[in-house]
């Protein structure tokens, strides 16, 4: 991990932040007595944390340092004082609103590095700026009841929010995503980046909210206004890897990174070191606990080393939150660890094997990572609605054993998506699924997606059938801006499409602002998008008044392949009834035994032909019977 050239020994002229720095406290504590003496129990172990006193402690680990002194606005440099096992730690009176940085002195460097603190919650000047120390008790909860919903009830809407219009914007769409049947919002990443937008899987402050989305406290507000409108509000977190600009901890904290393995990203991070893990469990804990975020997504955990941290992660966080309020917890896991899902530990994974054959069968696409899917496609379908995964430990098109079996979980285990930021946003150009399917196929998916039991992901736009673009966009300068552009171009080289250099030329360049421009999200315009938009709030009122209330005790009763590119999945639901998908996504009809009348059906004017035994072209149908309605028995 290379840290930033940007940082340097600028003078640090005071300037108030009066909502980011330590000042005056506020009373927010919650009217729940048990939540209170949770949140006031815990404090991150790193970083700068106000004491029972009043005074402030500064704790940094820098194994490799000599010495560590704090540099902080209008006092003298102070030398922190070593402590066991790297750590330096100093705790004294703090001037109000005043800023820090560290200067960390390593063999052969009489003059030291000026460094951010890693846990930082506020940074001044960007990611290799000051740090603001922040009172977590300065923003007064005006929802203190708030404890959450049961997962079954989640309907997930991924969100960037710089591309959706900030906090602001977010905050006005909050009437019209509870209008439509969304249950929670799921932020991309909010980790300090460089720069001025990003995606924020770039992040090297993990701690700290990137200053161009607002302050601590905004956020802390949007959260409150989310659990106003009775939505939940989940972040996705990144612990696999730090962005290329702006980390510094190899300097001086050297064995937070291992030598021995290597990540797509560089040097694995070393989830061995029990600092390491405490850093990181302690990062879940403050945005659940601080920040009151109702669940977090563990990025691309399949490039963290460790499964036992990810083992302690699940329980600390569950131990700690699970007790006063629903905690609910994500996977992203390309190696499909189905061990992971599991109460105790994290509720549900991204179910990518579900997304991927369904991509194949829209779009036919069959490069990259779509290849693993390209061959008995419906059969894999089949597979992904009756067991989850579709690799349970078969080896990949890379010749290596994937997954572990999954068909003993609950369908609630897995999140379906046609659409989220990665299937978008890493496409050359961006497109959405409506610029790259058949209509009626997609509303055959979309209907498929919303009334199965897995649940369901958005991705913002995905209710008006957006053709909005969704590109991938950095704010890098100089050469690594250079290094970016050439990299994702000569990345699809290998896609028959971009082979021509010159057909490469038309991948935007992730630093343009035009690139970021042209994917903030646009409305809903056009009569066809208001009446689709229609169409997504009436399916998901079927689900939450009559899917939600089984889910509970859900279990697969099978599935099977009904001709080409055609399934049918059956699950028996917790309040005794039977849930019944069917999807045709051939180009001719095929047969169906109809087990009554459908709830749902993705075209209009084909219901008559479902009830006489035919499943048109490019349709899905939904029914739910009672157990002793159905005639026959469950698909075995």
């Amino acid at each position: 991990m290379s840290a930033s050239s940007g940082s340097s020994d600028s003078s640090m002229a005071a300037t108030s932040s009066d909502a980011t720095s330590f000042g005056s406290t506020s009373s927010g504590a919650t009217s729940s007595e048990v939540m209170e003496m949770n949140e006031a129990a815990w404090t991150p172990f790193y970083g700068a944390s106000l004491t029972a006193e009043g005074r402030v402690r500064f704790r940094l680990w820098a194994p490799s340092a000599q010495r560590v002194d704090l540099e902080c606005e209008g006092m003298a440099p102070q030398p922190m004082n070593p402590m066991a096992e790297g750590d330096f730690e100093l705790e004294l009176d703090y001037p109000p609103q005043a800023a820090y940085r560290y200067r960390v002195f390593v063999e052969g460097d009489d003059d030291g590095m000026p460094v951010p603190d890693p846990a930082s919650k506020a940074l001044r000047g960007g990611v290799d700026g000051l740090t603001c120390v922040v009172d977590p008790n300065r923003y007064t909860w005006r929802h203190d009841e708030w404890t959450g919903r049961p997962w079954e009830e989640t309907v997930i809407y991924e969100v960037h929010l710089g591309a959706c219009g900030g906090i602001d914007g977010l905050r006005r769409r909050l009437p019209e995503l509870v209008e439509l049947g969304v249950t929670a919002i799921e932020l991309m990443p909010l980790a300090e980046c460089p720069g001025e937008r990003n995606w924020g899987y770039d992040g090297v402050q993990p701690y700290a909210v990137a200053a161009y989305y607002g302050t601590p406290e905004a956020l802390k507000a949007l959260i409150d206004d989310v659990h106003g409108h009775g939505l939940m509000i989940f972040l996705d977190v990144v612990y696999n890897h730090f962005g290329p600009d702006g980390n510094f901890l190899a300097h001086y904290a050297k064995a937070f990174f291992r030598d021995d393995l290597q990540t797509p990203w560089g040097d694995a991070i070393d989830f061995r070191r029990p600092q390491v893990r405490r850093f990181f469990i302690d990062n879940a804990l403050m945005w659940l606990l601080e920040y009151r975020f109702d669940g977090l997504r563990f990025d691309a955990v399949h490039a963290i080393s460790e499964r036992d941290f990810l083992v302690e992660l699940g329980q600390t966080l569950r131990e700690r939150v699970g007790s006063t309020r629903h905690c609910h917890l994500m996977l992203e896991n390309e190696h499909n660890q189905a061990s992971l899902l599991d109460p105790t530990l994290f509720d549900a994974q991204w179910a990518d094997d579900w997304h991927n054959t369904m991509h194949v069968l829209l779009t036919g696409e069959r490069e990259g990572y779509y290849a693993d899917f390209a061959e008995h496609t419906t059969e894999k379908l089949a597979t992904a609605l009756g067991e989850g995964f579709i690799y349970q430990g078969q080896p990949s098109r890379k010749g290596e054993a994937r997954g572990e079996p999954s068909g003993h979980l609950p369908p609630t285990s897995f999140i379906d998506f046609l659409q989220n930021h990665d299937q978008i946003g890493n496409r050359a150009l961006g497109e959405r699924l409506s610029r790259l399917a058949e209509p009626d196929a997609l509303d055959a998916a979309t209907l498929m997606l919303l009334l199965s039991p897995a649940i369901p992901l958005l991705f913002m736009g995905d209710e008006w059938g957006s053709t909005q673009p969704f590109l991938f966009f950095t704010d890098h300068r100089d050469a690594l801006a250079d290094a970016v552009r050439e990299g994702r171009r000569r990345e699809f080289a290998e896609f028959s499409a971009f082979e021509d250099p010159a057909q490469r030329e038309r991948i935007p360049d992730p630093n343009a602002l035009a690139t970021f421009e042209a994917s903030h999200l646009d409305e809903a315009s056009t009569p066809a998008q208001h009446r689709y938009q229609t169409r997504f709030r009436h399916w998901l009122e079927l689900r939450h008044r009559h899917i939600v209330p089984g889910l509970k005790g859900c279990s697969t009763a099978g599935s099977r392949v009904l001709g080409d590119k055609a399934v049918q999945g059956q699950w028996r639901l917790g309040n005794g009834q039977v849930l019944t998908v069917a999807i045709n996504l051939a180009s001719q009809p095929v047969s169906v035994i109809p087990p009554g009348k459908p709830l749902a059906c993705s075209r209009d004017g084909a219901v008559d032909l479902v009830e006489g035994g035919q499943l048109p072209a490019l349709t899905s149908v939904v029914w739910l019977q009672p157990m002793d309605g159905i005639s026959g028995e469950p698909i075995a």
